[in-house]
């Protein structure tokens, strides 16, 4: 399961499948520096996103495998 406390470039190193999911909220740093020790709050803050949306959809993601 992923929280908002788990770093962007965790969840993509665990879950590769959620970088579609991160490109469609806007989120296109997921690769970046930055993205290794940002949380998932942090990172959707700063580009305005909602954070229980953008969870919802990330654990959606990963539980279709």
């Amino acid at each position: 399961m992923i929280t908002k406390e788990m770093a962007i470039g965790e969840i993509v190193q665990k879950y590769p499948e959620t970088v579609e999911i991160f490109f469609k909220f806007g989120l296109h740093c997921v690769g970046c520096h930055a993205a290794q020790y940002e949380s998932l709050e942090q990172g959707a803050e700063m580009h305005g996103i909602d954070i229980k949306e953008l969870l919802k959809a990330l654990n959606a993601s990963i539980k279709k495998k």
